[in-house]
């Protein structure tokens, strides 16, 4: 008979949201199982890792971005530190204007207090000579860039394994024994479990009610010999080193493969954006797990406390997943509270009845 090895938290899924949190708790001196199964499909391992403050269709700074990207900064580059391995990447991005109202838009944005942190200058005439088309000029930002998220992981999976417990293997929910004080998994004893498994939630029992919406995306891998140091964003991004270039929305697109459709979408809106020639090399899918508000859900079960979520970054899991595993964390730990935009307090109202694991 194996005996029970005893660790204080259990967590299920390694991608973004997991691995953050890990960290988080192991830098607490808290024993940690970590049960993963590699997908070269999930949204981490697909995912360009571009982190921008200034987003969306009328480019607006993104929510808490005020507190999200200092603290994203300081945590990627502590990790490396912790983990002797290099996988941030801060850079300038760049954004074409696409008319001269557009430009003097920016001019006025330029100047007022809000933007100030992120607005690294704005340029009147064409600049990036033979990277990208943008006779109006365009918009550098600064705390921008990008992290390869594969690399990430994979280093702090082998922290993981320096430090606490590694499971390679699928979750089986059916050995999940929860009780009033204890968590039972395997031959594991904990005080809680926090899921972190993005999309694969909702084929589970306990967290299957929560409105996670899978949001499909694909991404192109492109190569050329063209000198590139910064981030171009309009219509697509284009990511240096990697080539990855992305990504689409495809909410009406489960199926499990690469599209011609998606394909001729990214290399339409590429053409658009650059004047480099390239060649595409690959082309891949993931599923990310989105909300309705937008906003990453935390927090614990109704019915039993000891059971824990941290899901719905969405698309910008780089920059939510450090600031809000330090949230998570800090509440695990009966330190702090977790924030009512993201606490899973919101969704109660649906209905969340089920085989529940006992």
């Amino acid at each position: 008979m194996n005996s029970e090895t005893s660790v204080d938290h259990i967590i299920v899924g390694q991608g973004l949201a997991g691995s953050c949190l890990a960290l988080q708790l192991i830098k607490e001196k808290k024993r940690v199982l970590v049960v993963d199964q590699f997908d070269k499909h999930s949204a981490t391992q697909v995912a360009a890792g571009l982190f921008n403050p200034i987003t969306g269709r009328v480019m607006s700074k993104t929510w808490k971005a005020d507190i999200l990207f200092p603290y994203l900064h300081d945590f990627y580059r502590e990790a490396e530190v912790l983990t002797g391995s290099k996988f941030f990447h801060p850079m300038p991005l760049y954004r074409p204007f696409l008319s001269i109202e557009e430009q003097n838009e920016w001019m006025g944005k330029s100047a007022q207090q809000d933007f100030k942190d992120y607005i690294a200058s704005v340029d009147t005439h064409e600049a990036h000579a033979g990277l990208v088309k943008n006779p109006f000029g365009g918009l550098t930002l600064r705390q921008a860039g990008w992290l390869d998220t594969v690399t990430f992981t994979e280093t702090v999976r082998h922290y993981i394994l320096n430090h606490g417990f590694f499971l390679n293997d699928a979750f089986h929910e059916d050995s999940l024994i929860l009780k009033d004080d204890v968590v039972n998994y395997l031959n594991y004893s904990a005080r809680k479990i926090i899921f972190c498994q993005g999309v694969k939630t909702l084929s589970g029992k306990l967290f299957s009610w929560i409105p996670i919406r899978p949001l499909k995306g694909e991404t192109l891998t492109i190569q050329t010999d063209a000198k590139i140091d910064t981030l171009y964003n309009r219509g697509v991004f284009v990511v240096p080193d990697t080539g990855k270039v992305g990504a689409t929305y495809q909410p009406n697109d489960q199926q499990p493969t690469v599209t011609e459709a998606a394909r001729n979408e990214l290399q339409s809106k590429l053409d658009e954006l650059v004047c480099f020639p390239y060649r595409i090399i690959t082309q891949s899918w993931g599923i990310r797990p989105t909300t309705p508000d937008r906003r990453p859900i935390l927090g614990p079960h109704p019915e039993h406390p000891n059971a824990i979520i941290f899901n719905g970054l969405g698309t910008k899991g780089v920059s939510l997943a450090p600031y809000f595993s330090k949230v998570l964390a800090t509440w695990i730990e009966n330190r702090g509270a977790i924030n009512k935009e993201v606490d899973i307090e919101r969704y109660k109202h649906y209905n969340y009845g089920g085989n529940i694991p006992r």
